[in-house]
């Protein structure tokens, strides 16, 4: 049966990719970003592609907090209910540590941690009282460890979301909850956000890497790294290799 989906930054990347695979599989979804401009461009190619599909569309600041929950109610009012919301919204910047380049290490940290949790607490507040929904988390594998340089900041991000969404299936899970979450630890995929990234092995064109995402999403487990391979390994070498080792990888 179809699900109504909604994603967090859809207009582009990982969120785009991702409305595209479950626009396939004949769901339903809500698309908020930033840029609306892009969002009606990809409303209209999925209302050509898929016309049996509802999509619904708003514009959305992850960082306007207040916003956040109306955009979220808003989409649950008009559709009657969510089955799963993806906070996907998410950036890249980070500098090095003491380079006086705070503004874009805050950036980071504000944009992909304290919105998503101002996110979590919008589709939690749905969920509670639907008693049931799907809550999916997007972190990275750059969440297993800590990273130096530009990458400092956003792994810390990506691992202190990791770890918010571990400990709410913990919670879910001592009161016997209906409601599921999971995490995604994507490795590296070609989106906008990294093209510049030269650094980047192993790297999956964005098809592929949405592809795997959602068929990740839809098996309901707790975590995901994805695709699959090679990183689920990697993962496991990574969060055991000493910093001396680390050092010289990265």
């Amino acid at each position: 049966m179809s699900q109504t989906i909604l994603i967090t930054g859809a207009s582009s990347g990982l969120g785009e990719g991702m409305a595209r695979e479950f626009a396939a599989r004949g769901d339903n979804l809500a698309l908020c970003a930033r840029r609306t401009d892009r969002l009606e461009k990809l409303k209209a190619e999925l209302g050509r592609e898929y016309p049996g599909i509802a999509v619904s569309l708003r514009a959305l600041d992850v960082n306007d907090h207040d916003q956040v929950f109306s955009v979220f109610r808003a989409f649950r009012d008009e559709f009657g209910s969510l089955d799963r919301i993806i906070v996907n919204a998410g950036i890249g910047k980070g500098q090095p540590l003491g380079t006086g380049k705070f503004d874009a290490n805050r950036q980071t940290a504000e944009t992909n941690f304290l919105a998503a949790l101002a996110q979590m607490e919008a589709a939690m507040e749905i969920f509670r009282q639907q008693n049931r929904g799907h809550l999916v988390t997007v972190s990275s594998v750059t969440a297993v460890r800590g990273l130096p340089g530009n990458v400092n900041t956003y792994a810390a991000t990506k691992a202190g979301l990791a770890s918010l969404s571990e400990g709410l299936r913990v919670e879910l899970a001592k009161a016997k909850s209906p409601i599921k979450v999971t995490t995604l630890y994507p490795g590296y995929i070609r989106t906008e956000i990294n093209e510049k990234v030269r650094n980047t092995p192993f790297i999956v064109d964005a098809g592929t890497g949405c592809r795997a995402m959602v068929k990740a999403i839809e098996s309901g487990r707790d975590e995901c790294f994805v695709p699959a391979w090679p990183w689920t390994p990697i993962s496991f070498l990574l969060r055991r290799l000493p910093v001396s080792v680390l050092a010289r990888i990265f």
